[in-house]
């Protein structure tokens, strides 16, 4: 029985559903399509990689995917930088570096030539951090120009947090390099850069993914129980650890005041 204030059930269930039915019987068909486009980029692009340019290896953004890593939208800058003439003087107990711009003739009366650091710094004396000289010690030396010309992304926007993504990207690079095969714009004009006739006749099309980016499997060293081991209280250990630490403080302030005691 209805009662009270409340809506008068009027259910609209007449909808005419069959005409909003979507079926997926064209999928066979879509799939020969997929395959079929597939094969026509190959040809238009060839000789180029099917997969596309070569990309980095970064982290996940957050904590919950930074432990793996995955390809990113290009190197950057720093990773393909050419190094040239500065040099590198290096003075002791200290993290900065001073780096002097001087010719080619006077890199003898260098204190220490460390490396060739890039020349965007300007003439003069300049203090540069040590993570930028290791930078550019360990650069690739590709012109970021260049570089998409040649099947490498580049983003500028890219910067680089560590020194290890960095070796991994600049390794990345020179492997790609030592298999790069560069075919001539006009066959009859063959540049500085260019590969062999003997390279270009062996050349094929690279099919499907190139350099995989590999995620590493932590690996755990297996002991043997010890009596030692069986014996520590490890939970007792964190407790007394943590009381330590939250005492520490107190226990400083209190010596101090102790010995201000003993003095007068």
């Amino acid at each position: 029985m209805v009662k009270h204030n409340n809506v008068i059930p009027s259910g609209h269930f007449r909808k005419h559903w069959q005409n909003y039915v979507k079926t997926w019987f064209n999928q066979p068909a879509r799939k020969t399509r997929r395959r079929l486009a597939r094969q026509k980029k190959a040809v238009k692009i060839f000789p180029r990689p099917t997969a596309g340019p070569l990309r980095p290896v970064v982290h996940g953004q957050t904590l919950k995917y930074n432990m793996k890593v995955r390809a990113g939208r290009g190197f950057s800058l720093e990773e393909l930088k050419i190094l040239d003439g500065g040099v590198v003087l290096m003075l002791s107990n200290t993290d900065w570096l001073f780096e002097l711009s001087l010719s080619k003739g006077n890199r003898e009366g260098a204190l220490g030539i460390i490396s060739f650091v890039p020349s965007f710094y300007g003439e003069g004396l300049h203090c540069i951090p040590l993570n930028m000289l290791i930078a550019s010690q360990q650069s690739a030396g590709i012109p970021k120009k260049l570089a998409p010309t040649i099947g490498i992304a580049v983003d500028h926007r890219r910067k680089n947090r560590s020194l290890e993504s960095l070796q991994a990207n600049v390794q990345r690079l020179k492997t790609y390099k030592a298999k790069l095969v560069v075919f001539p714009r006009r066959a009859r004009k063959v540049k500085t850069g260019d590969s062999s006739a003997e390279e270009l006749a062996n050349a094929t099309q690279v099919q499907g993914p190139f350099l995989p980016i590999v995620r590493e499997k932590p690996t755990v060293d297996l002991v043997k129980v010890t009596d030692e081991m069986k014996s520590f209280k490890a939970y007792y250990k964190l407790r007394l650890e943590r009381t330590n630490q939250r005492h520490h403080g107190a226990r400083l302030k209190k010596a101090a005041e102790a010995e201000k005691e003993d003095k007068k």
